[in-house]
C-alpha cells in the first residue's frame, strides 16, 4: 500500500496511515488517452483527479473562438474545476488530457464523507484549495503586472516540466501572448 502513488500524496500532510488507507480505497483509477476531455465546458465537474502521468490543461473558448489555456495540470497535481465541483454549477472550461494520463479519481458525494468524516482529510483540501487560489491570483496579477518575458522564466522555473512536454501554442495562451512573442523570448533567453 505505501508504494501506491497516492500514498506519495497524502503523505506529505498530516493524515495517520490508517486515514491515508481509507482515503486511498476511495479512489478509482481512470486512464484518459490524448485528447479525452476529463470535463466539457456546460458540464458540471462531479469528479476531481490526481495526476499520477501524463498532462493536462484548461482552457476556455474566448469572444473570437480562440481556446486560451488556463491551467496545466501535471504529476501529482490536483485536476479540479473548484467552482463547478462545490457549487454544483456547469463550468465555462474544458479541461483535456494533453498526453495519455494515468488519473486516480474521486466523486463529489465520496468526497463530501471523506471531507466530512476525516478532519485531515477536509484540512488537507482547505490547504489545496487556498493554495489553488493564491496561484490563481499570482497568475491573474502576472498577466496584468509583469513582462511576458518574466512570465516566461517563471513558468520555467516553477514548471520546466510543462515548458519541455506542453506545446508552445498552447504556453503562449497561458502567459497571455502570441505564439511569434513567445518564439522571439525564447530565442532572448537562449542567447543570454
Amino acid at each position: 500500500m505505501e508504494n501506491h502513488f497516492l500514498y506519495q500524496v497524502f503523505g506529505k500532510t498530516t493524515m495517520t496511515k490508517e486515514e491515508i488507507e481509507m482515503v486511498v480505497l476511495k479512489f478509482k483509477q481512470v486512464n484518459f488517452a490524448k485528447n479525452d476531455f476529463l470535463l466539457e465546458e456546460g458540464k458540471s465537474a462531479n469528479n476531481y483527479w490526481f495526476i499520477e502521468s501524463g498532462f493536462v490543461r484548461s482552457y476556455v473558448i474566448d469572444t473570437e473562438g480562440n481556446d486560451i489555456t488556463t491551467n496545466f495540470y501535471s504529476i501529482g497535481d490536483i485536476v479540479i474545476d473548484w467552482p463547478s465541483f462545490f457549487l454544483r454549477n456547469p463550468t465555462r472550461e474544458n479541461i483535456q488530457a494533453l498526453s495519455d494520463c494515468v488519473c486516480w479519481q474521486l466523486d463529489f458525494n465520496t468526497f463530501q464523507e471523506l471531507f466530512h468524516g476525516i478532519k485531515n482529510f477536509r484540512e488537507q483540501g482547505r490547504t489545496t484549495l487556498v493554495g489553488s487560489y493564491f496561484a490563481l491570483k499570482r497568475h491573474s496579477i502576472s498577466i496584468i503586472a509583469d513582462t511576458a518575458k518574466d512570465r516566461y522564466t517563471r513558468l520555467l522555473k516553477e514548471k520546466p516540466h510543462i515548458v519541455k512536454h506542453v506545446s508552445l501554442k498552447h504556453i503562449a495562451t497561458y502567459l497571455g501572448i502570441t505564439d511569434t512573442s513567445l518564439s522571439r523570448i525564447r530565442k532572448e533567453l537562449s542567447d543570454e
